[in-house]
């Protein structure tokens, strides 16, 4: 969902984004990038894309210009040619002249850069708006995939082929535009002119040259081209193996792991070195045989133009003028490589953007799709089953309701489907079959903008932002006043904390919010969900990793902002569940078991085995944490020396 504020949508329908080019064409990428190029809603993009091509055009009339006036200074000096091109005397006068035909050669040169800044700079808004818009498309796509794809995705791969595929689009962008298209119209140009000033033996020794040179340049582009795939493949596991490595610092440290990381990110970075080398040798081969090509043609050109000076029917400056053109169609030649080059790499660099983009999500709001409307808030699972795969049901036709205002609890084994049931009701994931209603409604038929509005979560393991606490528990509703912010902190028992520390609210959290302990993570979770104020609250194994002390502090915090909600609590430690109106016992995705906690005790069964289990491993921690006390009490008590000296005494 994009955030209101966000750039350039407010108000806005979201464009849709450019689908899979398939295999991967400039064709086709050019007509995905296109909208974005020439944007339907900004006129003065338009006028910039439109002001760019008239200084592209006079920027190359003075390049072609320039090889004349070194012509006519060349001739000027050595006291032979003329301009039969000019009728008046006065023009004929000037060419004549060495010093105004050199002055004239330098201000050429001058209008030609400053023309192609200008339009560079002109066009710079348009190509950065393109990626700039693309990049957000994306970005925003990414968050409508399911959690099944971002679970199956590194976090690092994903964040490279985000950042590969944006310098990609912009390379395009760039290119095309101030690269190939001027290009073009100067090659066209420079071909009008040799058959307008020698005869077409140049032009067709030049347009050999252009052949033979752009299709080595092809045929070597093609070879470079795997070569490069294996580089940024190679690139993008060394970078996922460093952020993997670095998330985890605390896991390395425990385990004594440091070297073991060290050798597996450098064996990844051993295989970029080896791609990288093959990259780097690959690319001068194709320069070395571009230069040998284009040396060549050029060559050939001079010969014949020096054959024609000896035979009088060309002048020396001819001959420099066919020498300047040549060297000046090198430039553009060089950049149709450079050109080929770039663009078959954006297109690799890109292919993997476009198939994310093109990747439909797999939790789509309904075509009717109407807002959530919550009278009472209650919940009801109808003969729902679901499976990560087909092969492997997780929930097999679970039917229960969660009335309005009252507190359910699910609990039973590891792997019984628990944690699936949130993950269900926020539509992270479809049922298979079956229905879960709210207030009578299918989630299915309602938008997900507005179920989720509903719906509060206070997690098991809360991930932070790194950023201020503030923002952190603001993100529960943006729109949140500071007052209100600091008024959910207190019902959740952290205000204290937090005043305590020396920036207060302004407090980094660090990443994923290191820099807090397990209890305050929660609080502050607790805190953003108390923000939200939803009138449905799911509460999923979130004090299982809390110390019994913080456990209690936590539960007190969440019995309170449960107060008149309709709550689902997911439940590891059973003793945080006892006073929920109805407990629900699962087992391998299956309900065994339903009642309150005194019911299902008497019952014997499954839960009261569970809820023995953790009783005896309670009073085991309980016994070692006094036998924990007790020494430390003896080791406290004075020295021998000590106790003699005071029984004399």
């Amino acid at each position: 969902m994009a955030h209101p504020h966000s750039p350039e949508t407010a108000g806005h329908a979201l464009p849709a984004g450019p689908s899979s080019p398939g295999q991967g064409t400039l064709i086709g990428t050019l007509v995905h990038l296109w909208p974005y190029i020439w944007p339907s809603d900004r006129f003065d993009l338009k006028m910039r894309v439109i002001w760019s091509f008239v200084f592209l055009l006079l920027a190359k009339l003075a390049t072609l210009s320039v090889p004349f006036t070194f012509k006519w200074a060349t001739d000027a000096l050595t006291g032979k040619g003329s301009a039969p091109v000019f009728t008046s005397d006065w023009l004929v006068w000037l060419v004549a002249s060495p010093l105004i035909m050199t002055a004239s050669y330098g201000g050429m040169r001058v209008l030609m850069a400053v023309l192609t800044q200008f339009r560079d700079g002109i066009f710079a808004r348009v190509a950065m708006h393109a990626v700039r818009k693309l990049a957000y498309i994306t970005f925003v796509h990414m968050h409508e995939l399911s959690l099944r794809f971002h679970l199956e995705r590194k976090t690092g791969g994903l964040t490279r082929v985000l950042e590969r595929g944006r310098d990609g689009i912009e390379t395009i962008v760039r290119m095309v535009i101030l690269q190939l298209i001027p290009t073009i119209v100067e090659v066209s140009l420079l071909m009008g002119v040799l058959l307008w000033q020698f005869d077409w033996r140049y032009v067709l020794a030049t347009l050999c040259m252009v052949a033979v040179y752009m299709y080595y340049t092809y045929v070597a582009t093609e070879w470079r081209i795997g070569i490069r795939r294996k580089m940024n493949d190679s690139d993008t596991d060394a970078n996922t193996k460093a952020i993997d490595s670095l998330l985890n610092y605390e896991t390395v440290k425990y385990f004594g792991a440091e070297e073991r990381e060290a050798t597996r990110y450098d064996r990844s970075m051993g295989r970029y070195e080896e791609a990288s080398v093959n990259a780097y040798t690959s690319l001068a081969v194709l320069n070395a045989g571009q230069a040998v090509i284009f040396t060549l043609g050029l060559t050939a050109t001079m010969l014949m133009c020096a054959y024609g000076v000896r035979q009088g029917h060309n002048t020396v400056g001819d001959f420099v003028m066919i020498n300047s053109m040549m060297i000046q169609l090198y430039q553009p030649l060089n950049f149709m490589g450079a050109l080929y080059r770039e663009i078959k790499q954006a297109i690799i660099d890109i292919e993997k953007m476009f198939g994310v983009l093109g990747r439909p999500p797999e939790i789509k709001d309904a075509p009717d799709a109407k807002p959530l409307v919550v009278t009472a808030g209650s919940v009801r699972f109808e003969n729902v089953r679901f499976a990560y795969e087909p092969e492997r049901p997780i929930l097999k036709g679970l039917s229960f309701e969660v009335p309005a205002g009252k507190t359910v609890a699910i609990v039973g084994p590891s792997g019984a489907g628990k944690s699936t049931l949130s993950r269900l009701l926020f539509r992270l994931y479809d049922v298979s079959s079956g229905h879960i209603l709210i207030d009578g409604q299918d989630i299915r038929k309602v938008t997900q903008a507005s179920l989720r509005d509903n719906i509060g979560m206070v997690p098991q393991d809360t991930v932070l932002f790194n950023d201020t606490i503030r923002y952190n528990i603001r993100y529960g509703r943006w729109d949140a006043t500071d007052a209100e912010v600091e008024q959910a902190a207190q019902l959740a028992r952290i205000d204290t904390l937090i005043r305590m520390a020396p920036m207060g609210y302004e407090t980094q959290v660090g990443e994923r919010g290191l820099k807090l302990s397990g209890g305050e993570k929660q609080r502050v979770a607790i805190a953003r969900t108390v923000l939200k104020a939803p009138p449905i609250l799911v509460l999923d194994e979130a004090t299982s990793a809390l110390d019994s002390h913080t456990e209690h502090e936590i539960q007190e915090a969440l019995d309170r902002v449960s107060e008149n909600r309709t709550s689902l609590v997911i439940a590891h430690r059973l003793s945080t569940v006892v006073a929920a109106d109805e407990i629900i016992v699962l087992d391998q995705g299956r309900i065994v078991e339903r009642g309150t906690h005194a019911a299902l005790l008497a019952r014997g069964g499954l839960y009261a085995s569970m809820w023995n289990r953790q009783r005896e491993a309670e009073a085991a921690r309980e016994k070692l944490a006094q036998i924990d006390d007790e020494s430390d009490a003896a080791n406290r008590a004075p020295p021998i020396d000590d106790t003699i000296a005071t029984a004399a005494e």
